[in-house]
């Protein structure tokens, strides 16, 4: 027994020395590489090439919805400007889509009473046809509440959903509430109904209708779908509270082409002893059409722009390449993201981790990630430069970005610099969507938190996978 004793300790002792020693070390970031984070940090809360880029971007383009014109003198104009930036090489890749057109929106209240309403067509919507629809509308709070009636009830009525998204300042309401835009319309055709109005999918009291995307599998049929303004959607479920039939003229005539090209516009530094290492960040180039895309996502061209030029012109190269991506026709279904990740399939093993901002321009108040669980303490090595910053260290679940799906889903390993978004979805898909939202500090702040950020990923030896 007492042999035995012996004989477990030392096989013990043993067994914890060889996971003492095949445990990877604790990998320390080199001192001289958070100094020149810092120095980039405080340049950049100096500096307004973001911001520049950002009033170029809303005042010599404005609108940019994917497949038209002011899309394609988007791309050129981002061209032109990287190439006048700190950038080693400026490229393009191609990508094709369905073409959607807006055409004419219309709606009016024709009984028990009669006003006119304010809508936007949501994107792939149906059409009308010139003359419109006049229909009964039948009434439901939630998404949920519209898919429990018999298929085919709703012959030759419109729906109505009047549920209402939630405010907070990381956006989780958005989830909730966008289901009924981008699988209402399916449903409602389920249902028999010949056309779909939703509650925009926004938190504001503006008389201005969100847009946004809907979903339709292949071949499918399409009705009509559009948003109200929020006071429009209150509007109409107090009229149902008359408890009387209530009828509605509706008019939308978009229409959809069957192909159109844009291009994923890519710029890189190139790292000086891992090139073949890519720190990817980036934004979509791509808005809807009603207003100039400033909060989505001209802010988050500009602040990844922005950081990486301050990388490049700072005097010093990183390690790993830099590579800045400006995606195309995110809104209409990642287009964009999912051909660049297809295209770059080979490589993306040499991805080493991405972030996008596609949040707007509120102040950054937490950096989460997407990554292996043992390199999180280097994480909390990076937090002395971005605390000053008013940033934390959040969770492990963050998602990396819309674009950034497409790339996670394949291995890659994905950063969130979180934004303020309390008032986001206040000017999300509007013609409300302009330059005067963006606060110049906040913009300031969010290219110092990438710069510092970025050149830390670029300049170490650590894996995230």
């Amino acid at each position: 027994m007492r042999y035995l004793q012996k004989f477990t300790a030392v096989f013990l002792a043993m067994v914890v020395a060889t996971n003492v020693l095949s445990a990877p070390p604790t990998y320390q970031i080199p001192k001289h590489v958070i100094k020149e984070a810092t120095e980039l940090r405080e340049r950049a809360l100096r500096d307004d090439t973001a911001w520049h880029l950002l009033s170029g971007l809303t005042t010599e383009v404005g609108p940019r919805l994917a497949g038209s014109p002011k899309d394609t003198e988007a791309v050129q104009w981002a061209v032109n400007c990287l190439k006048k930036l700190a950038f080693d090489k400026v490229w393009l890749e191609e990508v094709r889509f369905p073409k959607w057109t807006r055409g004419k929106e219309t709606a009016r209240l024709m009984a028990p009473f009669q006003q006119p309403l304010h809508v936007t067509a949501l994107g792939f919507s149906g059409s009308t046809g010139e003359q419109g629809i006049t229909a009964e509308v039948v009434h439901f709070r939630t998404l949920a509440d519209l898919q429990a009636v018999p298929d085919g009830a709703l012959k030759g009525k419109i729906a109505f959903i009047s549920h209402r998204m939630e405010r907070h300042r990381d956006g989780h309401g958005y989830g909730p509430a966008v289901a009924a835009r981008s699988q209402g319309p399916a449903v409602a055709l389920k249902k028999g109904a010949v056309a779909l109005l939703i509650r925009s999918i926004g938190t504001d009291s503006n008389r201005l209708p969100h847009t946004g995307m809907t979903r339709w599998k292949p071949g499918q049929p399409t009705i009509p779908a559009a948003a109200l303004s929020n006071p429009d959607a209150d509007l109409l479920v107090r009229v149902f509270k008359y408890e009387r039939p209530v009828r509605l003229h509706l008019t939308l005539t978009p229409k959809i082409d069957q192909v159109a090209v844009s291009h994923n516009v890519i710029a890189q530094i190139n790292g000086t002893e891992r090139p073949d290492k890519i720190i990817i960040i980036g934004g979509h180039l791509d808005s809807w059409d009603l207003g100039t895309g400033a909060v989505d996502d001209g802010a988050g061209v500009a602040i990844t722009t922005a950081a990486a030029h301050l990388i490049g012109s700072s005097g010093k190269r990183p390690k790993r390449s830099v590579r800045v991506v400006l995606f195309a026709n995110e809104e209409m279904g990642l287009w964009g993201a999912r051909s660049y990740a297809e295209r770059n399939r080979g490589s993306l093993k040499n991805h080493v981790i991405g972030g996008e901002s596609d949040f707007g321009a509120g102040p950054i108040y937490a950096l989460r990630t997407r990554v292996n669980p043992k390199a999180r303490g280097f994480f909390a090595q990076v937090m002395p430069v971005l605390r000053p910053l008013g940033i934390e260290l959040g969770d492990n679940e963050g998602s990396g970005g819309p674009d950034m799906y497409p790339l996670r889903s394949q291995g890659m390993p994905v950063f969130d610099l979180e934004q303020d978004g309390t008032d986001y979805f206040d000017w999300h898909h509007t013609a409300n969507d302009t330059l005067d939202k963006i606060d110049p500090r906040n913009i300031r702040q969010n290219t110092a938190a990438y710069a510092a950020l970025v050149w830390i990923l670029a300049n170490t030896e650590v894996s995230f996978r």
